[in-house]
């Protein structure tokens, strides 16, 4: 029996979103704090993790197929964490592994890839309308006379009949209804976790401080810059990071390694979760990075309006 389609899907793990909360008043449960980037002055109530960091029908074809891979990850990570809690991340390879695949997961399950795939799809088919009409002119006029019962002669009726029959096509058809958009996230994610079982992981603690996360929570970023840049490449990145609470931020890199960074360089790379993330930032209600984060966020809308 095929399961049914599930519509809420979280991007940000709600395992990880549950370690940047704290116990409400009452009967109100765990909750953390989040920052609206595009309306930074916006007071924000506290909400539970099962209320942030999911979209509505991101993957909009057989939800389940992709679900279920995720789950394949996120299943094994609390013993993970609890790992990294305890110090011992390191002590069973198991865990080292599931705590690879949570950045990896968090690098291609986001807003970014689904933006970057879009983009891609929209400029191969511009690209393909404009090879067929030159490249298959008497093809394109032959089917148009096929379908129409038009004789198309210049280039822009070429063109507008190519796009039509682009929009014909399975590949289109597939795009619409999300399912190629479903395939393409399950085989990027299978590519980058192989790319990335040569790299070890990295568990940092803050020196002063705590880390935040966005809702584009694993990024690829470059250290030989002020500030980070970020959201390039995977094999074009220094490391790919990952917060997974207040006190700890995943990093892919050469060697396992238990260490710490100074306070300036959790500005860097919590100013990195703002810069990319979609719309949210989620924070511990007692981390004092409120104001940090607002300020940011204007930033970062000022930046983007005059680009």
């Amino acid at each position: 029996m095929k399961e049914a389609h599930i519509s809420k899907q979280h991007l940000v793990s709600q395992v990880l979103l549950r370690q940047f909360t704290m116990l409400g008043p009452k009967a109100s449960g765990r909750q953390l704090l989040p920052i609206d980037l595009w309306n930074p002055e916006r007071r924000q109530k506290l909400k539970g993790p099962g209320a942030c960091g999911a979209a509505k029908d991101f993957v909009a074809f057989d939800s389940a197929s992709a679900e279920d891979l995720w789950g394949s990850v996120e299943t094994r990570v609390p013993a993970a964490l609890a790992a990294v809690k305890a110090g011992t991340p390191f002590a069973d390879p198991l865990h080292v592994e599931v705590l690879r695949d949570l950045v990896v997961l968090h690098y291609v399950r986001s807003h970014r890839y689904r933006g970057v795939y879009t983009s891609a799809f929209e400029t191969v088919s511009v690209n393909v309308r404009s090879e067929l009409v030159r490249q298959y002119p008497e093809h394109v006029r032959r089917e148009a006379l096929r379908q129409t019962g038009f004789h198309l002669s210049g280039f822009g009726s070429l063109g507008s009949f190519a796009e039509r029959l682009i929009e014909q096509s399975e590949a289109t058809q597939d795009f619409g209804s999300g399912k190629l958009f479903r395939t393409s996230i399950e085989n990027i994610f299978n590519k980058a976790r192989a790319m990335a079982a040569k790299w070890n992981v990295e568990v940092l603690s803050p020196e002063s401080g705590q880390f935040l996360i966005g809702d584009n929570p694993g990024v690829s970023v470059r250290m030989d810059t002020t500030p980070f840049s970020y959201n390039m490449a995977f094999g074009d990145a220094h490391s790919v990071v990952l917060p997974i609470g207040p006190r700890h931020l995943l990093a892919l890199g050469p060697r396992n390694l238990l260490g710490s960074v100074p306070g300036t360089v959790v500005d860097e790379l919590n100013t990195v979760q703002i810069l990319a993330a979609y719309r949210y930032v989620y924070m511990h209600p007692r981390s004092e990075l409120e104001t940090f984060a607002r300020a940011k966020a204007r930033q970062r809308q000022a930046d983007r309006a005059n680009d």
